[in-house]
């Protein structure tokens, strides 16, 4: 007599002896993008010429989970991609000096039991699965079972700043991934906006962000963080990301989104458009404000000038033209002194940061080597001002209220000045009008 449930394959003998026969052997050619096991040598070399001598033990890490035994899509440690150049989930780096060893789980093939028992492992359930020797030639890289890694993997603040602070500076190969980012993105905005009507008729701000999440995921590994899409009175909220809401025909429409390639780095790029096609009088008030203090920010963006320098530029054309329209409370001056800020209730986000494997790359660097840091060449960040009336914000105009802008564009530091990567997308509102048009 049996229980009522059915018996355990792994118990069944004729079961495990006939799934494990008859198999051909699949292609097992790792997923490494080209270039990126190079420069993740060139990269293992800078750490080891800041840390001589010292082991440092990065890990892939795994995906977390979403409920019970399901899981959400794995993408490895920026760190642990930079500096090894893979992509297997629960994989682990020991670098010293330079050199590397990697360790991986060992997949399961046919005639082994996990190969339809271990749903993490086994290539019955993850499809064809490059083994250690696969690995080692892709990467360049010995790499040996995860079961032979007797280290421990912790977090050190120490490593994790130089790591960050290294980041900084993106060498050749990572440049042409943040141009190939930053042209998916432009492209994915141009799909976006020719969802607009449809948007418009019904499934709103969803029907944008699941528009450009379709793009990314079909020309890139995907958005590089939550696409913020935001109609009329959404548009101010900083991290629209619910995007449950209508698409307003007559309301300015924010896009903030970015296409994060194969390589794992990403765009973010922000353009305000009208989703009617014009900007009404008191949303092009708004918007050109904004344009003239993104400007301001981007002449300031130029190797040896301080990272923040763009951020005042800005900051003091937005309190200028608050103080014409009579919305500050104080003087300029008082306004944008330290003691001051009151501006900032408008704006209460920074002007830009790095950008990279991660969108808001190298946030574990040191406050000096980050705010306080000279601008070099080989840098990538963003400036991204904006103005922010909340619906209900009784301080502001009512014809201002329920408008929010932003323009943030991706820029290049280069040995002469700057590059803006984003530039195929227009800054001024009639430029934004003419390009919907296209």
């Amino acid at each position: 007599m049996t229980d009522g449930r059915p018996p355990k394959l792994l118990d069944i003998p004729a079961f495990t002896d006939y799934i494990g026969k008859g198999w051909d052997i699949p292609d097992r050619t790792p997923t490494v993008v080209p270039g990126a096991a190079e420069a993740a040598a060139a990269h293992r070399a800078r750490l080891g010429a800041a840390l001589p001598g010292r082991t440092v033990v990065v890990a892939a890490g795994q995906a977390p989970v979403r409920s019970n035994d399901t899981s959400y899509d794995f993408r490895p440690g920026s760190d642990f991609y930079w500096l090894t150049g893979c992509v297997a989930e629960d994989a682990v780096a020991v670098i010293r000096d330079g050199d590397a060893v990697v360790y991986l789980p060992v997949p399961a093939y046919p005639g082994e039991p996990g190969f339809f028992a271990d749903a993490a492992h086994g290539e019955l359930w993850v499809g064809a699965a490059p083994g250690l020797a696969e690995w080692s030639a892709a990467l360049g890289v010995p790499v040996r079972p995860l079961t032979d890694f007797d280290g421990t993997v912790s977090t050190d603040d120490e490593i994790a700043r130089v790591l960050a602070e290294l980041r900084m500076i993106k060498d050749d190969w990572e440049i042409g991934q943040l141009r190939e980012a930053v042209d998916r993105t432009v492209e994915g905005f141009a799909a976006v906006l020719a969802e607009i009507p449809t948007a418009v008729a019904g499934p709103g701000e969803r029907w944008l962000q699941g528009t450009f999440d379709r793009y990314a995921r079909a020309y890139g590994n995907g958005p590089g963080y939550a696409s913020i899409v935001g109609s009329g009175p959404h548009a101010p909220t900083l991290h629209w990301v619910r995007c449950d809401g209508p698409v307003l025909p007559d309301e300015l429409l924010l896009l903030d989104m970015g296409v994060e390639v194969r390589s794992h780095y990403t765009a973010d790029v922000t353009r305000t458009f009208p989703a009617s096609g014009a900007f009404s009088p008191a949303q092009r008030q708004v918007h050109d404000l904004v344009e003239r203090a993104h400007r301001a920010a981007l002449a300031q963006v130029a190797p040896g000038r301080r990272f923040t320098d763009f951020h005042h530029a800005a900051m003091e054309v937005i309190a200028r033209g608050l103080d014409d329209w009579g919305m500050l409370p104080v003087s300029v001056d008082e306004a944008l002194s330290e003691r001051g800020q009151h501006h900032r209730r408008y704006l209460i986000c920074g002007i830009g940061h790095h950008l990279g494997l991660d969108v808001h790359d190298c946030a574990k660097a040191a406050p000096e080597a980050y705010q306080g840091a000279l601008i070099e060449p080989g840098m990538v960040f963003t400036v991204e001002p904006g103005l922010y009336f909340h619906a209900h914000d009784l301080t502001v105009p009512p014809e201002l209220r329920g408008i929010g802008a932003r323009i943030e564009d991706d820029l290049l530091v280069t040995a002469e000045g700057m590059e803006v990567l984003s530039a195929e997308l227009p800054l001024s509102a009639s430029g934004l009008e003419d390009w919907m048009r296209r």
